[in-house]
């Protein structure tokens, strides 16, 4: 304010002087017109000053002004070095990003808004093929082919990483995790798990030979134990305790081979090939019987359809599933509990839901319920005679049927297991199921 306030005196002082000097020669016009010419000029010489100084090397000391310009050439000074430093500390922080980066074993590729190639790092280079600088500018797709990759790019559902052969070396396992940032751009790391794939690989192959080699010594067991069983009352009470509990231990050895040999297969392949419509009400209703033969009458069993469509895929995969969600809760509900199998639609698709009003599950153990082996209670889940591999199986299954688990539980508020399949597997029924019906335990019945 106060620069402005002296450029107003300086305009009145040139006016008014040198309209007083044209008042004495008797052309006061003409010296109000050199005043504000004076005026103006000042103003021009301090406009080409600060283009030359700006146009030159505005790093340079300012050029000296009077007035406001003074004031401003200063200030503009000191905004181009804050100016400067912000730049020079950004500059810094790019560059130690690239070479950490560059650093990293893992390929990290930046893509712009349009999908196009920005930068990458040198392991890019090496394990997608990628070269500096005639690729940049390019788009991802012209360079990564894989059909996989094209869809899982397009689809924009980053949620889960995808797995593929390098592009240039087929003897590289990677796996590709998009992530979006800033203006629809998008980041894509890529780690080299060969090391992990082979072991899983070895993993697989390990159990599932050592489960099939064990089938013939325990088939030999079982024989020669049923055999014995047949002559039991020639043996002393002792020997006789001991030959039932063999029979016992025996069948549970057969049961987790079968498991194992199960979720080997179903680990192979992550999607089912067969596509067969499952009536579900058929299927439910035989699954709730063999459940009320393995309870024995002590629990009640009930089947609610709300969902008038079948599922396409593999029927004994998805019985196999809904069995093992039903005989847990069978094993692990007191008495007198209630299972409800629900079979109704759901956003996007449908939901197959086991519920039961039983003991519950506390919220620490929920996320690691479908690993092999994994027990909330071990000594009750052996004396129920379970493998620990029955979740795992129910996991793979729904995985291979583009489906997946939903557990809901707490402590002395029962369980809910949720089996959740896209629209994409729902076929449209062949029976005429109303779209709300309850089977009821006996009958098929609709409500």
């Amino acid at each position: 304010m106060y620069y402005w306030t002296n450029e107003l005196w300086r305009l009145a002082y040139l006016i008014v002087g040198m309209g007083g000097l044209g008042w004495l020669i008797g052309l006061p016009g003409w010296g109000l017109a050199a005043g504000l010419a004076l005026f103006i000029a000042i103003h021009i010489r301090h406009l080409r000053q600060l283009y030359a100084w700006l146009y030159q090397n505005p790093h340079q000391e300012p050029p000296a002004g009077t007035g406001v310009w003074g004031d401003l050439f200063d200030r503009l000074y000191r905004y181009q070095k804050a100016q400067h430093k912000a730049q020079s500390r950004l500059r810094d922080v790019i560059r130690r990003v690239q070479e950490s980066a560059e650093a990293m074993r893992d390929s990290v590729v930046m893509l712009d808004r349009r999908g196009n190639l920005d930068w990458w790092n040198s392991a890019a280079e090496h394990m997608l093929g990628l070269k500096s600088p005639q690729d940049r500018g390019q788009h991802v797709t012209n360079l990564l082919r894989d059909p996989q990759f094209i869809t899982y790019f397009e689809a924009r559902d980053y949620r889960e990483p995808l797995i593929l052969s390098s592009p240039v070396r087929g003897d590289l396992v990677l796996q590709f995790q998009l992530t979006l940032f800033g203006d629809d751009e998008r980041l894509i790391l890529v780690r080299d798990i060969t090391r992990l794939q082979r072991l899983e690989q070895m993993r697989q192959d390990f159990v599932a030979n050592v489960s099939h080699e064990l089938k013939t010594p325990l088939t030999v067991l079982v024989g020669y134990l049923e055999t014995y069983s047949e002559h039991a009352e020639q043996l002393p009470p002792r020997w006789q305790r001991g030959l039932q509990q063999m029979q016992e231990q025996t069948l549970r050895m057969q049961n987790l081979v079968a498991d194992l040999l199960l979720l080997s297969r179903l680990e192979t392949d992550h999607r089912t090939r067969q596509t067969a419509k499952i009536e579900l009400p058929g299927l439910l209703e035989s699954i709730r019987r063999d459940a009320e033969t393995l309870s024995e009458g002590s629990h009640t069993l009930r089947i609610e359809i709300e969902e008038p469509r079948s599922i396409a895929g593999a029927e004994q995969e998805i019985r196999s599933a809904i069995s093992n969600l039903v005989f847990n809760a069978v094993r692990y509900t007191a008495p007198g509990s209630t299972i409800t199998l629900r079979w109704h639609p759901r956003r996007a698709g449908a939901a197959l839901e086991v519920i039961d009003d039983g003991e519950g599950i506390d919220a620490v153990h929920i996320p690691r319920l479908t690993e092999r082996f994994y027990r909330v209670d071990k000594g009750r889940s052996t004396a129920t005679g379970g493998t620990g591999l029955g979740l795992a199986i129910v996991k793979h299954v729904l995985l291979r049927h583009d489906a997946h688990l939903e557990i809901e539980s707490r402590l002395g508020q029962g369980a809910l297991f949720r089996c959740v399949f896209p629209a994409a597997r729902l076929t449209q029924a062949t029976g005429d199921i109303s779209e709300e019906s309850t089977l009821i335990p006996g009958s098929l019945r609709r409500r």
